[in-house]
């Protein structure tokens, strides 16, 4: 049985398909972000859910001129071989104008299954 419990990991050691993401959506790269995505893809973010390519799509095409931020990497864990978390601080004009965010990855077939995104 593995250990349910993430283990910090160094930034550089999460998955490909999360770091090409990770940049492409820190870019505003929506097209290349979405092909991060499994066809059948779950992302929830600020309590709001989107369900498949198309939906994700438009989430990140809204979620990209929505505000102006910086945004760092500031951590990373691995739970096993397809969940991890990614850790950004980020700074800019929304509401409360700082937080620090995890993006909790499922990966399957080496894509992103599934994205919670929660401070």
């Amino acid at each position: 049985m593995q250990d349910q419990h993430p283990r910090a990991i160094a930034p550089d050691a999460l998955p490909e398909t999360i770091t090409s993401y990770l940049k492409a959506h820190h870019a505003r790269d929506t097209a290349t972000a979405v092909t991060a995505f499994t066809g059948d893809a779950i992302v929830t973010d600020d309590g709001r859910t989107y369900r498949g390519a198309a939906e994700i799509e438009r989430w990140l095409n809204r979620s990209a001129g929505e505000f102006t931020y910086t945004i760092e990497l500031t951590g990373a864990q691995q739970t096993d071989a397809t969940h991890y978390i990614a850790t950004h601080h980020l700074e800019g004009n929304f509401p409360g104008g700082t937080v620090d965010l995890r993006y909790r990855f499922t990966l399957r077939d080496n894509l992103v299954a599934h994205l919670v995104i929660e401070p």
